[in-house]
Formats: structure tokens, C-alpha cells, sequence
């Protein structure tokens, strides 16, 4: 899909990260051979907090009226939310009967089924209009800054997120290149709807482990970089990964502290902001 730049220049509006109560703890960073990254909150500045299939929209309901409209969607607010949360639950309901714990949608798909129109040429443009109205998002400071040392230092650069096929096309938009001109290795990139399982399934993250090894990576030379405590420390740490908690934006800040999972979890690093994090290239800085 090539996306529509007149839609995003639409939907994507300068954003600013809202600054958290935490203060940075870096005392061990170090370089590292690999370095991967969350998306939603991490990389980009996420209005929901995280991609926001399933989000609740009632503050924007005249917002949504209008896109169904232009879509020729007649489907009442309340009904077309009731649909598309019906549809996602039957799905997930489906995949852990068949022993996956923490399953992923193609949304594609489930827009298919909801709008029952499974042929339509336009359901990838109208998932991305959905998905940008509901969860506004914009480069978080530093990332791009970030990008351009780790491959000038030849760090590898990944990502493991929860994400759809927009999420790809979105970033590449957003910093105006590729994501292999970014730096990024495309060995590295593991999506959600692609791998069908969700975080904080450690499933991803074993993958990427398993292919980091064929590149001579040890897991204990990879740092993980996420917003969450349970999506992402949590499955990171578990199979030898760095972590790195990113603590750079009040809104997508997951610390989780009621969940008896996290409790005794601590990652390695706190960041709050991604230029911290070039002290990872050592003397490789250009």
C-alpha cells in the first residue's frame, strides 16, 4: 500500500511528549551490538498511549460519523464500536482455544468482517484513517537524531512491536526514508499481526533472539527499548535481553506496579530521553 500523503498531512499534527516523575537512570550504559525498539510511545509520540485498534473513541464521535460518511459506512457510532470490539474478542477468543496466549488481529481482516465487505479496495485506507483518528501520533524527540548515530556507530537496529501493516508505511512517512536507510536491519523488524502474537508474548522476542544468533549476537549484547513494563521489559528481560524503560512521555508510560508479574521486575536502564542512549555508540559518536 502507498500511503495517501494528503490523509496523513490531514491527521498528523505536531505533538510534544508530556514529561513523567521519572528521573533517567543510565549508570551501566554501555555499547551494545543491537539495539531494538518499540514503536507506539517509544519511537513515536502515541495520543492513546499504544496502536490503537480497540481504542474507545466517544470524545470523538462526530470525528468517526464523518469518516463512515465518507466512506459510505452507515453504521451508527455505538453499533460500529460494539461490531469491531465483537469482532476482535471473537478472534482472540478463537486463537487461545488453539493455545496462543496473547493473540494479534490483522486488522485488515477484522475491517473486512465488521464492514462485510471483504473484497473492498479500500479497506487498507480506511484502517489507516481509523487508526490515525483514534490514536494521533509524531516522532518523538531524538529518535531520528538517535537513528542517524547508531548507524553511523554500525549498531543494528530492530524493532519488535505491536503493530499492523500501517505501522511500517507510517514511520518510513514520518521520517521521510525507509526504515533499511534509517539503519534499521530488516532481519530485526518483528510485527505483531505478522507473527500473530501479540506482546507481552515472549514469542517476538525469541524470534528476533533466534535471528540476532544467526548474525553472531549474543542476547547479552542486545538492549531492548520499550514503554512498558509488561510488554516490554517483562518478555525482553526473559530472554536475555538489556532493557531499557522508556520513560519519556506521561502518556504511554506503563509501569505496571499492580501486576504481580512486575513487581519484582527492574529494567537495566530508565530513559527519558532518546538521545541518552548515544552514549551506546562509545567512541563511534560522528
Amino acid at each position: 500500500m502507498n500511503l495517501d500523503a494528503s490523509i496523513l498531512s490531514t491527521y498528523v499534527q505536531r505533538l510534544a511528549p508530556i514529561a513523567t516523575h521519572m528521573a533517567p537512570k543510565l549508570d551501566g550504559l554501555k555499547p551494545y551490538q543491537a539495539i531494538l525498539f518499540d514503536v507506539y510511545g517509544t519511537l513515536v509520540i502515541s495520543g492513546a498511549g499504544d496502536i490503537g485498534v480497540g481504542c474507545d473513541i466517544f470524545s470523538k464521535d462526530d470525528q468517526l460519523v464523518q469518516l463512515l460518511h465518507r466512506y459510505g459506512i452507515d453504521i451508527a457510532p455505538e453499533e460500529f464500536r460494539r461490531l469491531l470490539q465483537s469482532a476482535i474478542q471473537a478472534y482472540h477468543t478463537t486463537a487461545r482455544q488453539q493455545g496462543v496466549d496473547y493473540p494479534e488481529v490483522d486488522i485488515v481482516k477484522i475491517w473486512a468482517q465488521v464492514l462485510n465487505v471483504p473484497q473492498a479496495s479500500w479497506i487498507d485506507e480506511f484502517a489507516l484513517e481509523y487508526e490515525l483518528l483514534v490514536n494521533p501520533v509524531y516522532p518523538m524527540p531524538g529518535a531520528d537524531e538517535l537513528f542517524s548515530v547508531l548507524k553511523a556507530a554500525g549498531i543494528f537496529m530492530g524493532v519488535i512491536s505491536n503493530a499492523q501493516f500501517y505501522t511500517r508505511l507510517l514511520l518510513e512517512w514520518l521520517w521521510g526514508r525507509s526504515l533499511t536507510d534509517c539503519g534499521f536491519d530488516r532481519r530485526l523488524l518483528f510485527y505483531s499481526y505478522l507473527e500473530a502474537h501479540a506482546k507481552p508474548s515472549p514469542i517476538m522476542f525469541a524470534r528476533a533472539r533466534s535471528a540476532l544468533s544467526h548474525m553472531a549476537i549474543p542476547a547479552t549484547a542486545v538492549l531492548y527499548v520499550g514503554n512498558d513494563m509488561l510488554n516490554d521489559i517483562l518478555p525482553a528481560a526473559s530472554v536475555g535481553f538489556n532493557t531499557a524503560l522508556f520513560a519519556g512521555d506521561r502518556r504511554s508510560l506503563r509501569l505496571r506496579e499492580t501486576n504481580q508479574r512486575c513487581r519484582r521486575l527492574t529494567p537495566d536502564l530508565v530513559v527519558t530521553d532518546l538521545r541518552q542512549l548515544f552514549a551506546c555508540a562509545g567512541n563511534n559518536l560522528p
